[in-house]
């Protein structure tokens, strides 16, 4: 049994009926535009374009950061990850799953109190709104644009499996595709017609995810552990796995791709460092608290949020492991799409050609519904952050913002393609967890600082957030992630100084360090009277209507 013998099966069977996949795709889309359409006439104010107008219920919005946040890694890329990595690939359930006790605890009550629109909006609440706001949409713009690379990716990913395309040029097509669509989204509907579809695609995935789970069962007639030995069995008999030397029992322990060395396991800490601590810094997750009329309702939401994306996770074990079972790593392997492509294979031995154009609809929702999520929260802070709070110093309409917002979805969205592009051949779990170390360094530091510390100056969350983003950022480009290895994206060169994939084990401490040094040798700001209304407000929700402009 060879590799080639692989990846001719995989390319005769891994389409399954381009046709039906296409005609499931168009239905999902003519369902969610309608609603984007519908959704379009009611946004009128900025208000309603950025949050809704506030109008969710915690339900509801527990839903919409379930759709926001279960994205293609999680469910392409973790299913892919665990089904070639075992246990290791589970850690980002894990990670990913975590970090919402960290949102729940810290974040997203006293953030809903304090803000209005944008992360910025907490940040210089008792700071100088100028220099705190334009490192704030800087961080934003950054995070929102890693995680729209990883959506894209996997949209090409996705598409190249349904459709049997080997070829990168038509899967670059396809992932510009997405983007155009995705502009097309945001444009109409805003964050109302965004919410929508997010609601949609959390319900579909969690139904589609439970049922391939079951199905997983069915057709291996057993629980857990038949299901564990069909997975290291499969792992016995793949050519891939024999040469890149693992043994099938380790697809069951850790070690599998975080445990080779010293340097791999420092690696597991600092990625598991930014998916813990990432979520309470993510802008378009944070902002999907100012959707809610109430904190207690942002509380309520994040409650609601933990259950489901709970449950999905865990049943991402699974399908990795059906998917290993099932499916096989050598034809994931061989498939177009590589390990994106473990979750749409395993729907298609599932349930054949109808399944599998159903769950890969889902699947497609997923990047519709995030990207769209990612493009708002990037365009709101351009636009009240930068736009109207500095350049025009508050003086500007509404009208004038959410133009400002439309222009910067546009040009979000043509940049987001090109480095799509360029990423389509890694894994967009490992794609996403760069935006968690990038949230988890710029964000999440200077946030708590704003929330619980009162020295906390201007001069520390400027220095915070620019040290945890620019070391991040360079610890990246000098990373394997980028060059020096055959999964990088760019395969033939060679610059990787830094022998760690995630960044985050020397970004966070180190944005954390500069945030308190950089207040302690500074003059505080004296605004002790914003400093106590913020704690107050943070704490109680009193004065929550009462925006403050200073």
């Amino acid at each position: 049994m060879t590799t080639a013998f692989f990846a001719q099966e995989a390319a005769e069977i891994s389409a399954g009926n381009p046709i039906l996949n296409i005609a499931v795709f168009g239905a999902f889309l003519v369902v969610t535009m309608y609603l984007v359409l519908r959704a379009g006439k009611s946004t009128k104010e900025a208000s309603d374009f950025y949050t809704g107008g506030g109008t969710f219920s915690g339900r509801q919005n527990g839903l919409a950061i379930s759709g926001d946040y279960l994205s293609a890694a999680s469910f392409l890329g973790i299913v892919g990850a665990v089904a070639l990595t075992g246990y290791d690939g589970f850690l980002y359930s894990v990670g990913f799953f975590v970090a919402w006790l960290v949102a729940l605890m810290l974040v997203a009550e006293p953030l809903r109190n304090v803000g209005r629109f944008t992360m910025a909006d907490v940040l210089s609440f008792r700071l100088k709104q100028r220099p705190v706001r334009v490192a704030a949409a800087i961080a934003t713009m950054f995070v929102s644009l890693f995680y729209l690379i990883a959506q894209m990716a996997g949209a090409g990913s996705l598409v190249a499996v349904l459709l049997n395309i080997h070829d990168l040029f038509w899967q670059a097509v396809v992932v510009g595709v997405v983007g155009i669509l995705m502009i097309v989204y945001v444009l109409i509907g805003g964050m109302k017609g965004t919410t929508y579809v997010q609601m949609i695609k959390a319900v579909l995935l969690v139904a589609g995810v439970l049922a391939m789970s079951i199905m997983v069962f069915v057709s291996i007639k057993g629980g857990f552990s038949t299901l564990f030995q069909e997975a290291i069995n499969s792992h016995a008999a793949s050519q891939n796995i024999v040469k890149q030397g693992y043994e099938a029992s380790q697809i069951m322990e850790p070690g599998m791709k975080y445990g080779a060395s010293v340097t791999s396991k420092i690696d597991f800490i600092s990625l598991g460092m930014a998916l813990v601590l990432g979520t309470g810094g993510l802008p378009h997750v944070l902002m999907r608290f100012y959707t809610v009329p109430t904190a207690t309702e942002a509380r309520r939401s994040v409650t609601w949020a933990i259950v489901i994306i709970g449950a999905f996770y865990l049943m991402t074990l699974i399908l990795g492991y059906g998917a290993a079972a099932l499916v096989g790593p050598d034809r994931i392997l061989a498939a177009p799409g590589g390990a994106n492509s473990a979750a749409p294979l395993l729907a298609l031995e599932l349930g054949g050609s109808v399944f599998m154009a159903v769950i890969s609809a889902v699947a497609f929702a997923t990047v519709l519904a995030v990207v769209a999520g990612l493009a708002i929260t990037a365009s709101a802070s351009i636009a009240h952050d930068v736009y109207h709070s500095v350049i025009r110093k508050g003086q500007s309409t509404e009208a004038e913002q959410v133009r400002v917002s439309q222009i910067t979805v546009v040009v979000l969205g043509i940049i987001a393609i090109v480095l799509g592009v360029l990423a389509m051949t890694q894994n967009v779990a490992f794609l996403v967890s760069l935006a968690f170390a990038i949230a988890a360094s710029a964000n999440l530091p200077t946030i708590l600082y704003s929330l619980y510390w009162r020295r906390f100056n201007t001069a520390g969350a400027v220095a915070s957030m620019y040290t945890g983003l620019i070391s991040c950022l360079l610890l990246i480009f000098f990373s394997p992630a980028v060059s020096g290895s055959p999964s990088s994206m760019f395969p033939n060169a060679d610059w990787a100084l830094f022998p760690l994939s995630s960044p985050g084990i020397i970004s966070i401490p180190l944005a954390f360090f500069m945030g308190w040094f950089a207040s302690i040798i500074t003059k505080p700001d004296n605004l002790e009277a914003l400093s106590a209304e913020m704690e107050v407000r943070s704490l109680t929700g009193v004065g929550v209507e009462a925006p403050v402009d200073h």
